[in-house]
């Protein structure tokens, strides 16, 4: 019987090979390789118990507590503080070979992640202690090695790839004779024992990485859909259809056919079964497979099928207005298990067949829904005034006339369009519940915004009016009555946009960015990043250090238009916010208030990004449509924007409020 009992006595720290002052750690995982030849274990080096505060021999108060930021340390105090329970509990891979009995410890401080092949035999390590602390302001890298697990030898392979050893595309084929990995645009291959890389899809014609991607960062792939049973072909995706690759580079075939590409639609894998342990791991290319496929048009969804061995056109099993997702296959019948849902239904549970010819919906989830007004979902098209076409959700009210005006509001963060089929539950949080709005007599508008590097502000204000102006030009929307809402990235760009239009009636930000040349030397508190990475790489899209592009920063940052700004503003920031440092809100409050303009700040205290007590999104969710329904409503302001809520009387208020507000 193999298991962890099997395991400590096949190996002991007595073991020739095993380190002195190392221990077998209890907090990784003991497993045998697929074919039951060799054990992997984590071991560590044996680290002294952490003292309790306070100590034996002097008083707290007379020790010093004292964090040194040293320039050449890899990653910043923070950071440390964060990662130092990961860090004291990590362990380091180790293999024992059970026909030759013998222990070799193949991860170490100098390769600390290692991804063994299902035999074993061979093994992906990834060293990224030169570019830990590019981390600051650009991203993760690592150089990986092949390992050999007989003899520890490693063999570089790749060098500064991107995912630093964590989240990196590496995948292994079921024979463990290479695997795939993604760097540069592109997918490769890396042969066992060899060591060889070849560029699997240079030749094509077809983008592999994000099309869209608009970060100063490189693409993403779009993925793969893993590996045939036998080895002999590894799945990858492009924009739209499904490729297969020969990993020793005899050709790569479009197992769609193109369809995606002609038709818009895009293909992906859909397995219907996990890997069994007992069965060789993977695709069984001798048998049809089954792709879940989005049209990029309207996100219509279904299923398809589709050949591995055969050159034939994927054939359309099922596609409809609805977002189907896979939700399983029972172990002993060929019946499926599907959710199909729309904005105005549930992800209900749906019986089906292999060949998706009929569902029967076996759950009634939410059979609540009924006594309420819910709405409709369709897609709004328009063009930003670059001329880029886009796509926007719109959500109505159920009683929906289209000779009234309706009060609009705006919810915003990158592309939000794909989320037109989606349910969503009428339940408070920290930005609107486009269900409830519609339900009580609003339009909710989600636009599309793409962006161009350095400026995001700008790229924003491109695409959010162009999509208000499409929807009003059909001429339902009250047009005096238009409100905006948005938390983080969202939140910056509407405070962003309150002093460059005077579009909206009333706008709400959440966790906004209000000077991005402080926040640039920000840290993110939660994972003890500093921020600048976002801005140089990734979200915040300067695409450039504060010395390089002092004025694009200032340019970007709204608290240099608060002489501006003519719409009131409701701005949400907690004080214990882990991802955008609390001070941002307070900046842009005080320009706002030294500038005399209407503005209201709501701290949860001890809340972080997003509020998380319910107690708390009650609270604010009420009182952000207080907000809405007064400016685009006509409804009386309430109190606590009349007269504020001051500190000494803040819990009596939010008693009464708390009161006052329930049914």
């Amino acid at each position: 019987e193999r298991g962890p009992a099997a395991a400590a006595e096949i190996v002991s720290p007595a073991t020739a090979g095993f380190r002195s002052g190392w221990v077998f750690s209890d907090r990784a995982t003991i497993g045998f390789s697929r074919d039951g030849a060799r054990l992997f274990a984590g071991c560590a080096p044996l680290r002294r118990p952490e003292r309790e505060a306070g100590g034996e021999t002097a008083a707290a108060e007379e020790k010093v507590l004292a964090d040194l930021w040293h320039w050449r340390d890899p990653l910043i105090q923070p950071m440390q503080r964060v990662r130092a329970a990961m860090e004291r509990s990590r362990s380091y891979s180790a293999v024992y070979h059970l026909e030759a009995k013998k222990f070799l410890q193949l991860a170490d401080e100098t390769m600390p992640q290692l991804t063994p092949s299902d035999d074993g035999r061979w093994a992906i390590g990834a060293d990224d202690r030169v570019y830990r602390s590019q981390i600051d302001y650009d991203g993760n890298y690592a150089d990986y090695y092949l390992v050999e697990t007989e003899t520890g030898r490693r063999t570089k392979f790749s060098e500064r790839s991107p995912g630093g050893g964590r989240g990196a595309s590496v995948a292994w084929s079921p024979d463990s004779r290479g695997a795939i990995f993604f760097r540069d645009r592109a997918w490769h291959s890396l042969s066992a024992p060899s060591g060889a890389v070849r560029n699997l899809t240079a030749a094509l014609k077809v983008g592999f990485c994000d099309e869209e991607h608009d970060t100063p960062d490189a693409p993403p792939s779009y993925g793969s859909g893993g590996w045939t049973r036998d080895g002999k072909f590894a799945l990858l995706y492009d924009r739209y259809d499904v490729w297969k690759a020969a990993p020793g580079g005899s050709g790569t075939e479009n197992v769609t056919r193109g369809l995606g590409r002609k038709q818009n639609l895009r293909f992906r894998v859909q397995r219907l079964e996990p890997d069994d342990e007992d069965e060789p791991r993977g695709i069984d290319s001798a048998k049809p497979v089954v792709l879940r496929a989005e049209s990029l048009d309207n996100y219509d969804s279904g299923f398809w099928r589709a050949r591995l061995d055969a050159p034939a056109a994927p054939e359309k099993l099922v596609m409809a207005s609805k977002n189907f997702a896979f939700q399983g296959k029972a172990r002993e019948a060929a019946t499926l298990l599907v959710t199909a849902t729309r904005f105005d239904e549930p992800p209900d549970l749906w019986v089906t067949d292999p060949n998706f010819g009929s569902m029967r919906k076996v759950t009634d989830a939410n059979p609540e829904r009924a006594r309420f007004l819910w709405g409709t979902s369709e897609l709004v098209r328009f063009k930003n005034t670059d001329g880029v076409e886009l796509k926007a959700a719109l959500f109505k009210p159920e009683n929906f006339d289209p000779k009234k005006k309706y009060p609009l509001l705006v919810y915003i963060y990158e592309r939000l369009s794909q989320g037109i089929h989606s349910f969503t539950e009428p339940r408070p949080g920290t930005s609107i519940n486009k269900t409830i709005c519609a339900s009580n007599g609003y339009l909710v508008l989600m636009p599309d915004i793409v962006y161009t590097v350095g400026s995001p502000g700008e790229s924003a204000l491109k695409c959010v009016l162009p999509a208000i102006q499409a929807l009003a030009d059909r001429g339902y929307v009250d047009e005096n009555a238009i409100g905006i809402q948005g938390h983080s990235w969202g939140g910056y760009q509407i405070a962003y946009m309150v002093g460059h239009t005077r579009r909206f009636r009333a706008a709400e930000a959440g966790a906004p960015v209000g000077n991005m040349t402080s926040a640039y030397n920000g840290i993110r508190w939660g994972s003890g990043l500093p921020r600048q990475f976002q801005y140089e790489r990734t979200q915040s899209r300067i695409g450039g250090s504060l010395w390089e592009r002092p004025l694009q920063f200032i340019e970007n940052s709204p608290i240099f238009r608060a002489d501006r700004v003519s719409t009131p503003l409701l701005i949400l920031h907690n004080d214990q916010d882990d991802a955008v440092p609390w001070y941002q809100g307070i900046e842009l409050y005080l320009s706002l208030r030294r500038n005399g303009k209407e503005v209201y700040l709501f701290n949860y205290n001890g809340e972080k990004h997003g509020i998380r007590k319910r107690i708390n999104q009650k609270d604010y969710s009420l009182r952000m449509m207080q907000f809405f329904d007064h400016f685009l409503k006509g409804a009386p302001a309430p109190a606590w924007m009349r007269q504020g809520i001051p500190y000494l009387e803040r819990e009596e208020e939010k008693e009464k409020f708390k009161a006052a507000a329930t049914p």
